[in-house]
């Protein structure tokens, strides 16, 4: 899979609401356009996407075919602990792509 981008504040206070944004570069093919010589363009796409804090999943979402390419997610977790935070999208394939974060809770 591609690059990705994750936004997490680098601070935050117990008990803040905190938004998490991520995007990850990926073709997300539906498996039925064809190509320019009429041939199907074979399905590729991300299915899940989960995020961990402190080892806690805070977040879960199933991907299908309708989803655009390069996948916006955010969501929002109440800020509990100075933790790292996992990010992990797993294509169909089963090839998991992982980031980290970290956030200081004051």
């Amino acid at each position: 899979m591609s690059a990705t981008r994750i936004v997490v504040p680098a601070k935050a206070n117990k008990g803040d609401v905190i938004e998490i944004k991520t995007i990850i570069n990926h073709v997300m093919e539906t498996g039925y356009r064809r190509d320019s010589v009429g041939r199907a363009i074979p399905r590729d796409i991300i299915t899940k996407f989960t995020c961990t804090y402190a080892g806690e999943e805070v977040f879960r979402m199933d991907l299908f075919t309708g989803v655009a390419a390069n996948p916006f997610v955010a969501f929002t977790t109440l800020a509990t602990e100075t933790a790292e935070m996992v990010f992990e999208w797993t294509d169909q394939h089963g090839a998991v792509t992982r980031e980290r974060a970290h956030i200081t809770v004051a």
